[in-house]
């Protein structure tokens, strides 16, 4: 047997193991990790049993391999891209979907390209995209609620401005964005004003922020919290000031980015066009692309396709730093 088809049917068994072992995982755990460990200190009693029952339930497997993984760097950076992106995923499932997308876009490259030809770089090929295509899933959507979070970050400020008026304390403050503003902004700091009621400060409760939400204006209302502690200061005033200047670089942003929406799609589009012209061409004169993995000519040709794959890289990379503007 094909030592490919071996690799495939191995890695596929694999991957449908792990697979089970995660939805039977996320069907019993609906929260994340950080809510869980949240919810032990700040729900009822009953809820907690019940809670606590389910965690008897759980897959020793997948909470054998989460343990493992919490213990590593890389376990660590998985869990808190996971939270950004707001996914309801534990490091192992993310991990088990990883290995599930390889193995299928590897055994799709295989069948419709690399049966005939001598060496299986197709099927690598397939398995790398498999391994990026959830990353990118988890990037976008990363990016769509960071930009749902910024776009929300103004009116925030303008309500813990007008509590603060009122009497309200920064806690008390967050406590009311918790309650009135909408998802994603209103889970955030319903996060900060838990951790702070079980013991964290609050300085350490909105770092922990700062890192779920990677945002320069998150930063700059960080900030300024910390040195208005620090220092004393109308913190009502400051926070007014910053919302302003928040307003007005979102509206700039929106600007910008209705302006080079154009040279955004014009390099993607770019960039996938070689990809495009070669699958074409691979259906419709296959022998013609062949050239490339000939035994005579193998070694020129796939030489060619890397530097072509490199120039693709960096005109698509050149053409997205032009069109990313700083505000």
């Amino acid at each position: 047997m094909d030592l490919t088809i071996i690799i495939l049917i191995f890695g596929g068994g694999i991957s449908v193991v792990l697979l089970v072992i995660g939805l039977v995982t996320e069907a019993r755990y609906e929260r994340t990790m950080v809510e869980e460990r949240l919810g032990r200190y700040l729900e009822r009693p009953a809820d907690r049993a019940a809670g606590a029952e389910a965690r008897d339930r759980a897959t020793p497997i997948g909470d054998w391999i989460n343990r493992r993984l919490e213990r590593t760097s890389r376990g660590g950076g998985i869990a808190r891209e996971l939270a950004r992106a707001d996914l309801k995923l534990k490091p192992a499932e993310y991990i088990a979907i990883m290995l599930i997308s390889a193995v299928i876009t590897g055994f799709l490259f295989w069948y419709f390209a690399n049966r005939d030809t001598p060496i299986p770089i197709f099927t690598i090929l397939g398995v790398i995209v498999g391994l990026y295509i959830p990353r990118l899933y988890v990037k976008r959507l990363q990016t769509q609620r960071l930009q749902r979070f910024d776009s929300q970050l103004a009116d925030m400020l303008n309500l813990m401005v007008n509590g603060l008026k009122a009497g309200y304390s920064n806690l008390q403050a967050m406590e009311a964005v918790s309650r009135e503003m909408p998802p994603p902004i209103s889970d955030e700091f319903r996060r900060v004003v838990q951790e702070v009621q079980i013991g964290l400060t609050i300085e350490t409760a909105l770092d922990n922020l700062l890192r779920r939400i990677p945002s320069p204006d998150l930063d700059l209302v960080v900030t300024a919290m910390n040195v208005q502690r620090e220092v004393g200061g109308n913190l009502a005033e400051i926070l007014d000031t910053i919302s302003y200047t928040i307003r007005e670089r979102v509206r700039i942003k929106g600007e910008i980015r209705v302006l080079t929406s154009q040279v955004m799609y014009s390099g993607r589009f770019l960039a996938m066009m070689p990809l495009i012209i070669a699958g074409v061409l691979w259906v419709v004169n296959k022998p013609y692309m062949m050239q490339f993995f000939n035994p005579e000519t193998r070694i020129v040709g796939i030489v060619v396709l890397i530097i072509a794959a490199l120039m693709v890289m960096a005109g698509y990379f050149i053409m997205t730093r032009i069109a990313n503007i700083e505000v």
